[in-house]
């Protein structure tokens, strides 16, 4: 997967980018590169918006009624975080399959301590997960 790196429009979220700790940032810009890839290869995704949501970096796909919003952020607990709608199953589903190769916050986010520590294959089949879960 070759990512790409959208530029980020919105100053409130590059805001949110810049004061974030370099590990986290890091971590975090990949996994963004990672959302906006699959939304573009995706057609049914429409591509993604990206606000914030709470206080946190949101990507919700632009077609509707197709997806669940991701969320990015950094856990009280440290490190960074991919959060999903916690009543959703993508978070259960995504444990069955890969229950000890992450680390999870109950049905509701993905932890992660650095850059290193995203498996790209796996972590990319949450994400299309999530962006296509109403589908």
């Amino acid at each position: 997967m070759t990512h790409i790196d959208p530029t980020i429009s919105d100053k409130a979220v590059a805001a949110v980018f810049a004061g974030f700790p370099r590990p986290a940032r890091d971590g975090t810009l990949l996994l963004r590169s990672i959302i906006f890839e699959i939304a573009d290869r995706d057609e049914r995704v429409g591509g993604v918006s990206e606000t914030l949501k709470w206080g946190q970096l949101s990507y919700l796909p632009i077609a509707k009624n197709v997806g669940t919003p991701i969320r990015l952020g950094v856990p009280k607990a440290g490190g960074f975080a991919l959060f999903v709608h916690c009543q959703t199953t993508v978070i259960s589903e995504f444990r069955t399959l890969f229950s000890g190769d992450f680390e999870f916050d109950g049905n509701r986010a993905v932890l992660f301590d650095s850059k290193a520590g995203i498996e790209i294959e796996k972590i990319t089949l949450l994400i299309n997960r999530a962006l296509t879960y109403k589908l």
